[in-house]
């Protein structure tokens, strides 16, 4: 039986099954945008495997953060406690951009005369004043006139005491059954109004779209006979379709999230547990850090000015793909992006009538693509055709053709470069102890150019790299979050009692919701005093407690030991976990090298060998400059750096001659496949410090 992953990107639909042996099948097909259902369809009908062999199906769209950037969700209302309509839009007190006056945050969701009120309150031990029965009636009569497809529903402290929120729910469901309503105390039962309050009303948002988007998908799987599709979470495991329908604010970052779980297995099997994940696809490029195994994970999220206190893999995305319009400002500076060519009609190589320069049209220009490639779906580059763009680019910037892609390639790195340190740096994290993943259709193709940026001494390049996020999805496991708001600044005696029960509960919780899960507990633990909060991982206060203390020293670089701690929520992540393939590579198959071809680097042009990857096997070498072409995706290996192909399958470039590396090892043996490292350099490797 297969496990089957879909992935839906602004360009490419990415397809992967993997069967109890470990055998990955891989293909790629344009998106359609006008309905992704049709091309998630079509990708599965390009493996050519029958439905009935498709034991699990999980697929990972971006339609809920492509929603909430174009601002095309539903119709919403808000309903929350009288005097604190406002709320959504006076937000915190931070600034867009704080030394620029003419920036403003987006606009909210709900505008203003769709914002209701109910007269009650609730307090920090309960009832304060009733629910007014008469002003729930005029607020829902008021809302069935305003003809709106969802309802937001947050009031003052429904994290703690959901009576009212629930009375007002069942009103408006009653009233209007054919309308979605998203209730706070079941979207996000934490206390912080503001968040609380946004969180809600994206997941209200969000609902008509995606419900309909997954109807259409669940219509078309059944028709085709597969299973029920799963969703990936932006925590990075996967839930039922109908779950995603009800909260789709979980499923925000559904496509990065897929990436970031199959690089971090795919690193892991070669011996890296510490990684920095670099998705380049045709509209984005995504990045996510990866610490001792663990993919990371945050609940202090804003995506498209929206803030989303949900757990999230901690990934940032910058508008830098490979369809990416690069393009010149009115001071005549060059600029790439945000506008993307998307799938249609895509970068002007493709040849579907795009005449505007892509970063794809400059990897084209210079060599590192081949003119004439065949992509997913029958498309193939034309070279004439991304010259052409080129060069109109460049008599804007007065430069010749191949100097205009090259200057485009360098400003689509400068922007990957600054997403990669957000997420390294500015965590506390040395990039210079870490291996860069790169995969994506574009991944391989800058990968060494960052890594020269940031100081990283390794590049993996998975063997499935084009298509690694679908191989994420597939071997995604199943996932729930649960959280319990607690405040308490006594973790020993009593409090730890407290707290034991507490996570008994959500335990029990749990196993009512999934088949015997794994279960591990975390906490959002501060200093007294302090405004915001750090999840750590525990399962008594005491190692709550400790390690908040060491999570705040390397965050932060300081601790107090001394200082009062506060637990503020508790946390349980519950698992199923799904298969994981045995990934093993075979012998090289015949000759490599399949010609050469002349490319432009920074230093100028060089000839470069080309290989053929599906023809190299594990031992197989390459030494820079050179183009390894894989079946999805390309990997530009720049002067300086040389690499071979682990036992499972992984291309491990470093800087400098790498070592006699992966002949003896087993996949999974991680003495061998990932180091690359020089006897005595501390920064080869990335756990030569850890």
């Amino acid at each position: 039986m297969l496990r089957l992953g879909v992935d839906v990107g602004g360009t490419f639909t990415d397809v992967v099954t993997v069967d109890q042996d470990g055998r990955v099948v891989t293909a790629k097909v344009p998106s359609t945008p006008q309905d992704s259902s049709a091309g998630v369809i079509a990708g599965w009908q390009a493996l050519t495997v029958p439905a009935t062999r498709v034991a699990m199906f999980a697929h990972g769209t971006t339609m809920a953060t492509n929603t909430l950037l174009e601002r095309r969700g539903g119709r919403t209302a808000l309903v929350t406690t009288e005097g604190f309509r406002d709320i959504i839009e006076i937000g915190r007190q931070d600034r867009a951009s704080l030394y620029d006056l003419t920036r403003h945050r987006p606009a909210p969701l709900v505008p203003r005369e769709l914002r209701f009120v109910v007269r009650e309150r609730m307090g920090p031990d309960g009832v304060v004043l009733p629910l007014d029965i008469d002003s729930l009636a005029a607020v829902v009569e008021a809302v069935a006139a305003a003809d709106v497809e969802a309802v937001a529903v947050c009031l003052l402290f429904g994290f703690l005491h959901p009576e009212h929120e629930r009375a007002v729910g069942d009103a408006l469901r009653d009233r209007l059954p054919d309308v979605a309503v998203s209730m706070s105390c079941e979207v996000l039962p934490e206390f912080r109004e503001y968040e609380r309050m946004s969180t809600t009303v994206a997941d209200a948002y969000l609902r008509p779209r995606l419900s309909a988007y997954l109807r259409r998908l669940e219509a078309r799987s059944a028709a085709a006979g597969l299973p029920e599709p799963l969703v990936m979470q932006s925590s990075g495991g996967v839930a039922d379709a109908e779950t995603a329908a009800r909260h789709p604010a979980r499923f925000v970052l559904s496509g990065p999230a897929g990436g970031v779980v199959g690089a971090s297995y795919v690193a892991g099997l070669s011996g890296f547990p510490n990684v920095l994940t670099f998705d380049m696809g045709g509209t984005s490029t995504d990045v996510a850090p990866v610490v001792g195994g663990q993919v990371q994970t945050t609940t202090d999220s804003v995506v498209a000015g929206v803030p989303l206190r949900l757990p999230m893999v901690d990934v940032h995305t910058v508008s830098a793909g490979g369809g990416s319009i690069a393009w010149a400002d009115d001071g005549g500076a060059l600029r790439v992006g945000p506008r993307s060519a998307g799938a249609d009609p895509g970068p002007a190589g493709y040849g579907l009538g795009g005449d505007e320069p892509s970063v794809t049209d400059a990897n084209l220009v210079l060599g590192y693509l081949p003119d004439g490639a065949r992509l997913g779906g029958g498309l193939v580059l034309r070279g004439a055709l991304a010259e052409r763009a080129l060069a109109g680019l460049g008599e804007r910037l007065g430069l010749e053709t191949r100097q205009a892609a090259l200057g485009v390639v360098c400003v689509a790195d400068t922007e990957m470069v600054r997403a990669l340190r957000l997420i390294s740096v500015q965590r506390g994290l040395d990039p210079r102890e870490f291996a860069l993943v790169a995969f994506g259709g574009a991944g391989g193709l800058h990968a060494c150019a960052l890594a020269e940026e940031l100081g990283c001494r390794t590049v993996l390049v998975p063997r499935a790299a084009g298509v690694l996020s679908a191989l994420g999805l597939a071997i995604s496991e199943v996932r729930h979050d649960f959280v319990r708001p607690v405040l308490r600044t006594d973790p020993v005696g009593e409090g730890a009692l407290v707290l034991e029960a507490e996570f008994t509960e959500l335990e029990a919780a749990a196993q009512g919701d999934l088949d015997a899960p794994t279960t591990r507990r975390l906490a959002d633990l501060r200093y007294a005093g302090q405004s915001f909060e750090l999840t750590v991982p525990g399962s008594t206060a005491a190692e709550l407690e400790h390690a908040f203390h060491a999570e705040h020293e390397r965050r932060y670089g300081h601790r107090i030991d001394d200082e009062p701690v506060e637990i503020v929520n508790l946390r349980l992540v519950a698992t199923v976990p799904g298969a994981k393939p045995d990934l093993r590579e075979p012998e090289p198959a015949g000759d490599t090298a399949v010609g050469h071809r002349e490319v432009l680097v920074d230093a100028g042009p060089v000839d470069a060998m080309v290989l053929d990857r599906t023809r190299m096997g594990r031992g197989s070498r390459v030494k820079g400059v050179a183009v390894v072409e894989f079946p999805e995706s390309t990997c530009l290996v720049r002067p300086g750096w040389s690499g071979v192909v682990d036992a499972v399958g992984t291309l491990v470039l470093s800087r400098g001659e790498a070592r006699d590396q992966g002949d003896e090892s087993e996949p999974g043996d991680t003495s061998e496949p990932g180091d690359t490292s020089e006897p005595g350099d501390p920064h080869d490797h990335p756990e030569a410090s850890r």
